[in-house]
């Protein structure tokens, strides 16, 4: 499949195949911390799914899509949650440099926050995510962009976790927000939902 011009049922089916293979490998039951600090009941290490074939294939072509869709130039976000959907994108065919935000400028070399391929005035960026909560992540890597005078056009996440995270992301990105998948199709009968 052509990735970035795949069908409308193509894609249908590499949704399908992602959220099963997030399902299958990525959901842990049981009580954790989430990186927000909050206690939650269950875990989505979407890592080990989409670092699968199966579910990276699935997320590549999903993710050029959008790329293209959005007439994204760079695609990337806040390292580590950013660094395999930012390959996955450029695995499926996107036209897009992809690029890296650290949580701070490292202190040697070129002393640079966003790695890659230098981005300018006229990129497009798409900030990517694997799984998001509360969006400060996410966030955080909108405001290192912007920093830069980057422009974002959308922000896509492999999962999202439905905890509020969207609503701060669409604010600080003044762009759309688009989750690959959500909590309730990897575990529609958790015992929190709707709470």
């Amino acid at each position: 499949m052509d990735a970035v011009d795949g069908s409308t049922s193509d894609l249908a089916a590499a949704r399908s195949t992602l959220v099963r293979e997030l399902r299958e490998h990525a959901l842990v039951i049981g009580e954790v911390t989430l990186t927000s600090g909050a206690t939650a009941l269950y875990y989505v290490d979407a890592q080990r799914a989409i670092l699968r074939p199966r579910g990276f294939a699935a997320m590549a072509a999903l993710l050029a899509a959008i790329a293209a869709e959005w007439n994204a130039s760079a695609v990337g976000g806040m390292t580590m949650g950013a660094d395999a959907p930012a390959c996955a994108a450029l695995a499926g065919g996107a036209d897009v440099k992809g690029f890296f935000v650290r949580k701070d400028a490292k202190p040697h070399g070129l002393q640079r926050r966003v790695e890659g391929p230098l981005l300018d005035e006229h990129d497009r960026c798409m900030v990517v995510e694997d799984v998001v909560t509360t969006g400060g992540s996410t966030v955080a890597a909108i405001e290192a962009l912007r920093e830069e005078g980057r422009h974002i056009c959308g922000v896509v996440s492999v999962l999202d976790r439905l905890a509020g995270g969207a609503g701060a992301i669409e604010a600080a990105a003044g762009a759309p927000y688009r989750p690959l998948s959500t909590i309730d199709d990897i575990y529609p009968d958790r015992p929190d939902r709707g709470a």
